[in-house]
């Protein structure tokens, strides 16, 4: 029931923020660890151009909806719980490609 999918969301949720925290400020996530969604797991990059390149190359892969609010920019994955932890995997896997190729 209830306790599933909060841990459920907890793991797909912890599975991205760990990208984020591990890279050396590549990625970035300006919110106290502890008041962090699980659902909308907001971040940004080092500029822009990154994350403007970042949707981009997310788009070609069908990786879609990850640009963030207008007002706020950064990137945006929402997981909500329809979400699976494979359409996670997928994300978690591009964002280390990307980082990995970003910094080749």
């Amino acid at each position: 029931g209830l306790k599933y999918f909060a841990d459920f969301s907890a793991t797909k949720s912890k599975t991205i923020y760990d990208i984020v925290d591990g890279s050396d400020g590549f990625y970035s996530c300006k919110i106290d660890k502890d008041a962090r969604s699980r659902m909308n797991v907001t971040f940004t990059l080092r500029s822009q151009e990154e994350e403007a390149e970042f949707v981009r190359a997310a788009k070609e892969r069908g990786i879609v909806g990850v640009k963030g609010h207008r007002s706020v920019g950064g990137i945006r994955a929402s997981l909500y719980n329809a979400v699976t932890m494979e359409s996670v995997q997928v994300l978690a896997d591009f964002m280390k490609s990307f980082l990995k190729n970003s910094q080749a």
